[in-house]
């Protein structure tokens, strides 16, 4: 019987010394318990006192409770909380900290674009914003400066849910101009990042922020992003995860939007009324998968 809780245990394993997250994750999922892999290797029951002496099982503790005083949710991806479609990608993060209102959201979509956005593109993603919200569509975005802050602004203005998946730890505000948003989104949504509490900004840690926000969401639509943007990367992500992606026929002047258009799964819009059908019949399709999902979960878990 184990004594440690499964989030405790995630984060003590992943404060152990050169500890990879993705290999504690796959040895997590294979073994179906974190408590389970950390006293295999602290020990194993004939040695249990170790386990709860262990230096990153102490450390893991007062996270955990300093998580819980400043009103954040810790969950380890064995706990029955757990976002069920990140379950779902390659890139599942062992732990999640979580800010807000938290609740399932089977109907989710990401809106991302261009940090640096011209005007016509943050008019763009603000109305898409509004749209998906008025349509009881969580909107995800990456809480950056340019579309994401558009795209989160037009949720929270039309009464709508909206979750911030950043790329820092959950502690932390970037760009520092946005704290009053993410302070915003935190009340009336949610707030969720894979890092560490305190974690600061790094030049993965957008990339893998990108991975999870795909995850998440059911699918995702890009507002506008160059040859270079972060949102690309995304898109790039929601192919792999066999997640819709949608965008507007103006994106076809970008080179990887003409070749990512090619691909099945890739819907090019050219109105409102069509992404609006597109992104209908899509949130069906991953009704039916996301029940999938949970159903494996159950019997998992």
């Amino acid at each position: 019987m184990h004594t440690i809780d499964e989030r405790t245990a995630m984060l003590a394993l992943l404060l152990g010394k050169g500890a990879r997250w993705p290999a504690v994750a796959g040895e997590v999922m294979e073994r179906g318990s974190a408590a389970a892999v950390l006293e295999d290797r602290l020990g194993g029951e004939a040695l249990f006192p170790v386990v709860e002496q262990a230096p990153e099982v102490s450390r893991a503790r007062e996270m955990v409770d300093a998580c819980l005083r400043q009103g954040v949710e810790v969950l380890s991806l064995c706990d029955p909380g757990y976002p069920a479609r990140l379950r779902d990608i390659h890139e599942m993060p062992p732990v999640v900290f979580l800010r807000g209102r938290m609740r399932p959201d089977p109907r989710a979509i990401a809106v991302v674009g261009s940090r640096e956005a011209s005007d016509y593109g943050l008019k763009m993603a603000y109305s898409i914003a509004a749209q998906l919200a008025r349509m009881d569509v969580t909107v995800v975005s990456g809480l950056a400066a340019g579309v994401d802050a558009a795209a989160h602004r037009a949720a929270l203005d039309a009464g709508g849910r909206t979750v911030a998946v950043i790329g820092t730890g959950i502690n932390r505000c970037y760009p520092r101009q946005n704290k009053d948003l993410q302070d915003e989104i935190a009340e009336r949504g949610m707030i969720l990042s894979q890092f560490l509490p305190d974690a600061a900004p790094t030049r993965a840690s957008f990339p893998m922020r990108n991975a999870v926000m795909s995850g998440y969401a059911a699918a995702t639509v890009v507002v506008e992003a160059g040859e270079h943007s972060g949102a690309r990367i995304q898109a790039r992500y929601a192919l792999q995860h066999g997640r819709p992606l949608i965008f507007p026929s103006e994106l076809l002047g970008n080179q990887w939007a003409r070749e990512f258009a090619q691909r099945p799964g890739v819907y090019v819009v050219d109105r409102m009324e069509e992404m609006v059908e597109v992104v209908e019949a899509r949130l069906r399709d991953a009704d039916a998968t996301l029940a999938e999902i949970a159903r494996e979960a159950a019997v998992a878990w």
